[in-house]
């Protein structure tokens, strides 16, 4: 075995040649686009070429130890440590949906940037260094340590397994998105292709295979995210930096905002809109007398074209309508209320992009800054208990390398975020210039493509055959990957942007189902359950749960629940609940016992599932739950509830413990000692 400074030097010249290899990769397809070759078959080229790549990398690390399998042999130089932990915290939220956000809410989506960035802050100075010196294999690992027993240890299984779960269910999300355009897939079976592509690495190797795979899908993922809006960036202003010129295109946005809202078409449109909420709001209210007259008027209509001998496609089309109304007058409402809003939205003024907490009254201007803050505020705190994120920090040589190894991390991360910003401006300039007000039958043809993916809508609700902005919707998860076409740049920049976009999904979705099957096969199997088990059945046990365990994330995946960052957004607020004041609390202060810390994470994980569930959902009918919706208290959204949380999890393993009895001595002398880490 080499040297650890024979290893770094290895590791560098095999990264550099990938990437001078990848680089060449994107250069041939280039030029047999040019040739002529077909888009799909480059979209398929980058799929193959980038699982084959993680592929081959997952065999070659392959391993039956336990401690390469769970912490990579804790031997990972602090700059490949801070690449994977960039790609394993650059999900498919970051790469996909953040620069969407920003183009959808302009300031308020900077609450994303800042809330991220300011969490690695909180893991440097409060867990990294800490949890390192403890020198586990994961976070319930320190928290059965640390307050004594099976108890915390299966809590923390439970609320890490519930924030991964829906942390990977985003990362599958997205890898069906991209699989379902890119290579012309139904969405449901791209989930499933690219769950074979996350299975690769973390089924094989482990931490290990995850670790250096992670580092290569890094290098994909910022060529492929920078790459786009630099070409943007040189058409639009001759300067291929984006973040230099990114306030010069700002203002263009704000001219062009000027001239977009107060076209008379466009108050038309708006107007029209808030008459189809009005109506909505009326039917809702005469439920269920609504129901019946609407489906007496289709059927009615139908029998008048039947005896005129209309087109019998506008037969089929009012017959489908008609199967399609709600079953009963509680389905009616449900459809008819998300209706209404959706209505309501397009029919509102339009966001200025620079304004900074938005409303049209100081009412709503304060419930825009205090969502703002509440939601830095749980992104931060969720990012410094996130265990996937935190079980990097084992995997260094010494405590020295974890500190650097943030460090290293901050700066990988801030590539992608510096330019996320300049992402949503470039893009909302290229539409609102290029886009707008064009011939509805003239439409570029990527407005289709992705129309059939779901993620792009126009209605021509005044009918006069331009596009008006209110009459385009776009889910903020197309943003980035449509970029390209939106630009008309070649179309292996599209491919490579589906490549890092699939890069980012899967090194993700690596580690959150690390995390799964390592808290239930290592801290449930093997701590509690059989504590003899031999090597070879704890890995045989661990493989078995990831691959269940994410079957069923696909399963859940590929029903669409939510878009990519507000599902993140979600596991942010149950990790930060549930991990952050337990972690903090058991580093720094002696006197929290077992009773406090498992009151505490399992108060702060109920409220902020509570909150959660009954302001974003009226019902779950999987659960047979109807009517349960809430109005958010003080105006605060869902993608907020560990604002509630954190807060009662930190009062209560404090109240708690002061109320039980202390923790022996020698737990007060090992928080002494972890309190206190030793810099080499």
């Amino acid at each position: 075995m080499p040297t650890a400074k024979g290893f770094r030097q290895q590791l560098k010249r095999y990264y550099l040649l990938y990437t001078v290899g990848f680089l060449a990769f994107v250069a041939v397809l280039a030029f047999l686009e040019h040739l002529g070759l077909p888009p799909r078959w480059i979209g398929y080229a980058f799929l193959l070429f980038t699982i084959l790549i993680y592929a081959t990398i997952g065999v070659m690390s392959r391993t039956a130890d336990v401690s390469e399998y769970y912490v990579a042999g804790r031997r990972v130089p602090a700059l490949f440590n801070g690449m994977a932990t960039g790609a394993d915290w650059m999900s498919a939220a970051s790469f996909i949906g953040m620069a969407g956000t920003l183009y959808l809410t302009g300031y308020q989506g900077l609450a994303y940037i800042m809330g991220w960035t300011g969490g690695y802050v909180l893991v440097a100075l409060f867990l990294a260094p800490y949890l390192r010196k403890f020198g586990q294999y994961t976070i319930p690992d320190f928290l059965a340590v640390r307050y004594g027993g099976n108890a915390p240890r299966l809590v923390g299984v439970a609320a890490a397994i519930i924030a991964s779960f829906v942390y990977v269910v985003a990362q599958i999300y997205g890898v069906g998105l991209i699989t379902s355009r890119f290579v012309s897939l139904q969405f449901e079976i791209g989930v499933f292709v690219g769950l074979a592509g996350i299975l690769v690495c973390s089924f094989l190797g482990g931490m290990r295979a995850v670790t250096w795979t992670q580092v290569a899908q890094y290098v994909i993922l910022i060529i492929a995210y920078v790459t786009p809006v630099a070409l943007l960036s040189f058409q639009i202003t001759s300067v291929p930096v984006p973040q230099l010129v990114y306030g010069e295109v700002l203002q263009g946005v704000g001219k062009l905002e000027e001239k977009l809202f107060e076209t008379p078409a466009e108050q038309e449109v708006r107007g029209l809109y808030r008459e189809r909420a009005d109506a909505y709001y009326e039917k809702i209210m005469r439920l269920p007398v609504s129901l019946a007259e609407e489906r007496q008027r289709l059927t009615m209509r139908i029998n008048a074209l039947k005896e005129e001998n209309a087109p019998m496609r506008e037969v089929v089309a009012l017959e489908r309508l008609r199967r399609d109304l709600p079953a009963n007058a509680e389905e009616a409402r449900e459809r008819w209320d998300a209706a209404m809003h959706a209505a309501a939205d397009r029919g509102a003024m339009p966001i200025r992009h620079a304004e900074a907490f938005p409303g049209r009254s100081e009412a709503e201007s304060s419930a825009a800054r205090l969502n703002f803050l509440t939601l830095m505020f749980c992104l931060m705190v969720g990012t410094a208990a996130l265990p996937h994120v935190l079980m990097r920090y084992y995997t260094t040589p010494t405590v020295k390398e974890a500190r650097e190894s943030v460090t290293w991390s901050l700066f990988f991360i801030l590539l992608l975020y510096f330019t996320a910003p300049a992402y949503a401006v470039f893009a909302k300039y290229e539409v609102y210039s290029t886009l707008i007000n064009t011939p509805i039958a003239h439409l570029p043809s990527w407005v289709a493509a992705w129309g059939k993916v779901g993620l792009v809508a126009i209605e021509d609700i005044n009918h006069d055959g331009l596009l008006q902005l209110a009459e385009l919707s776009l889910n903020p998860d197309v943003i980035v990957l449509a970029t390209p076409e939106i630009a008309g740049l070649p179309y292996v920049i599209s491919g490579l942007v589906a490549a890092g976009g699939l890069a980012a999904a899967l090194s993700t979705a690596d580690g959150l189902l690390l995390t799964i099957a390592g808290s239930l096969s290592h801290d449930v199997y093997y701590k509690i359950i059989q504590p003899r088990a031999s090597t070879q059945w704890r890995l045989v046990i661990s493989k078995s749960l990831l691959l269940v365990t994410a079957v069923l994330a696909a399963t859940v995946a590929a029903q669409r629940p939510a878009t990519i960052l507000y599902m993140v957004a979600w596991a942010f607020s149950i990790a930060a609940a549930a991990f952050f004041p337990a972690l903090v609390i058991g580093i720094f202060w002696k006197r929290a016992n077992r009773a406090g810390a498992v009151s505490g994470m399992v108060v702060g994980l109920l409220i902020t599932v509570y909150y959660m569930v009954r302001v974003q959902f009226d019902s779950v009918p999987w659960l047979g739950l109807r009517g349960i919706g809430m109005e958010p208290w003080f105006g605060i959204q869902s993608t907020s509830a560990g604002v509630w949380g954190v807060p009662a999890g930190f009062l209560t393993i404090v109240v708690v413990s002061l109320l039980t009895r202390p923790p022996s001595r020698e737990v007060q002398d090992f928080v002494e000692q972890v309190h206190y880490p030793q810099l080499r």
